[in-house]
């Protein structure tokens, strides 16, 4: 998933280098995974309008089912004033406070100096902790300079070391028994990359559907189970 709001982005791009990473870690392991991309800049009046009215339209409500879909997230946003973007924030802003509990989380961000790099730590991180998210140890800051950067602390061997604790925890959930059946898929955006389970193909095995899943079913579970009897045929019906 990514925030990033020009053509190109770098925010995006680097995102994509986050999601590459992923599936060719997983690759190796044997494991078939898709990358489901989202721009978040694509649907920002959509946001907006939920913001105001409490109503996800129709493009806005598809996207929030492949975020519950996945099985992991990859997000990166652009730095405004030493934060995370608006944009970035308005759509978990739209999700329910537990929407997220449990999943994992690779996250990043790009910025115009390296001196924004706090970012990471002292805004996104503080973010997706609320959320109840499984965020990795390493998270991606990207400045002007890291593109083509040389040394020993390059962006891709960071990056590369930020996959590979995704990876690993995807592989943690992998089914044997649906080994050579299924495959993984994985959805992001401008603002996150997200990783989803799902039909898939029969060279790969399939990610078993996270605990988040089941703790998102147990939220929405109690949520109803807590209604009046009226509120909750009313919203039985709805469904």
């Amino acid at each position: 998933m990514s925030a990033g709001l020009g053509v190109p982005s770098s925010t995006r791009m680097l995102a994509d280098q986050m999601g590459a990473d992923v599936l060719a870690r997983l690759s190796a392991m044997g494991i078939s995974a898709v990358l489901d991309v989202i721009d978040l800049c694509d649907y920002a009046t959509d946001i907006a309008n939920n913001m105001v009215s409490g109503y996800a339209g129709p493009a806005l409500a598809a996207v929030v089912r492949r975020v519950e879909e996945a099985d992991a997230m990859i997000a990166v946003t652009p730095t405004f004033s030493a934060s995370y973007s608006g944009l970035f924030k308005s759509f978990f802003d739209v999700l329910d406070p537990k929407f997220l509990d449990g999943m994992p989380v690779f996250f990043g961000a790009t910025g115009g100096s390296p001196r924004h790099s706090l970012v990471l730590d002292l805004a996104i991180r503080p973010l997706f902790s609320y959320l109840r998210a499984h965020t990795m140890p390493t998270a991606i800051y990207a400045s002007p300079e890291d593109w083509g950067g040389s040394g020993t602390n390059t962006l891709e061997r960071r990056i590369g070391q930020g996959a590979a604790e995704l990876a690993a925890v995807l592989a943690a959930g992998v089914s044997p028994a649906a080994a050579a059946q299924q495959g993984t898929t994985a959805a992001g955006s401008n603002a996150s990359p997200s990783a989803s389970s799902g039909p898939a193909p029969a060279d790969g095995p399939r990610v078993v559907p996270g605990n988040h899943k089941d703790k998102r079913a147990q939220h929405q579970l109690d949520k109803m189970t807590s209604l009046p009897f009226e509120e909750l045929l009313a919203q039985t019906q709805r469904r």
